[in-house]
C-alpha cells in the first residue's frame, strides 16, 4: 500500500498490486471480464454478467459472506477496467456509503507472460477508511494469486481458504 501526503498531512489510503501471469495477454483479460471464469477462482458464489461499460454486475463470495454490487466504467479490450464498488467503511457511523474506484491495467510481456496490475483509491482520510483499504489489498493480492494458479495449474486457491 502506498499512502500519498494531502495538503492538509493527513494520509489518503490508497494501493497498486502487480503480479505476472504466465498466459497470453487476451487469455488472461478475458479470465477477469468473463463471469464463468471469475467465478472460477475469485467470485465463489457467482459473478453475475461480465464485465462491460456502464453494466452493473454482482460479484458474490460465498466464502468471504457478501455480494457486491460492481459498477463497470471503463473497459479496453485486453488494456484496461475501471470499476466502482462500494467501500467497506461506508457505514452510517462512518459517514455513509461511498464507492471507490478499482483499475486494473494488463499488459503483454516480450517473454509471452502478462503483468497484471490493480490499483485502488478513493477512500476517506481515516483510520477506518486505511483499515478498509489494507483489506482491501489483501483481497487484491489474493485474486493475483487466484488468478496466476488457476491459468496456469487449472488449481481454485480459494476452496477451502477462508471457511
Amino acid at each position: 500500500m502506498r499512502a500519498v501526503v494531502s495538503s492538509n498531512t493527513q494520509m489518503i489510503p490508497a494501493f497498486r498490486v502487480a503480479g505476472r501471469i504466465n498466459k497470453p495477454l487476451h487469455e488472461v483479460f478475458e479470465a477477469v471480464v468473463d463471469p464463468a471464469q471469475l467465478s472460477g477462482y475469485f467470485t465463489t458464489g457467482g459473478a453475475s454478467g461480465r464485465l462491460e461499460p456502464g453494466a452493473t454486475v454482482t460479484w458474490d463470495f460465498a466464502d468471504f459472506p457478501g455480494a457486491c454490487p460492481v459498477r463497470v466504467v471503463e473497459v479496453v479490450a485486453d488494456h484496461k477496467i475501471v470499476l466502482h464498488w462500494a467501500a467497506a467503511d461506508g457505514g452510517p457511523e462512518t459517514g455513509g456509503r461511498y464507492d471507490t474506484t478499482v483499475t486494473m491495467l494488463f499488459e503483454g510481456l516480450e517473454d509471452g507472460r502478462t503483468l497484471v496490475s490493480i490499483a485502488e483509491t478513493g477512500w476517506r482520510e481515516s483510520a477506518a477508511g486505511q483499515k478498509a483499504a489494507f483489506g482491501n489489498c489483501e483481497g487484491w493480492t489474493g485474486m493475483l494469486c487466484a488468478l496466476k494458479v488457476y491459468l496456469e495449474h487449472g488449481i481454485k486457491l480459494r476452496d477451502g481458504f477462508y471457511k
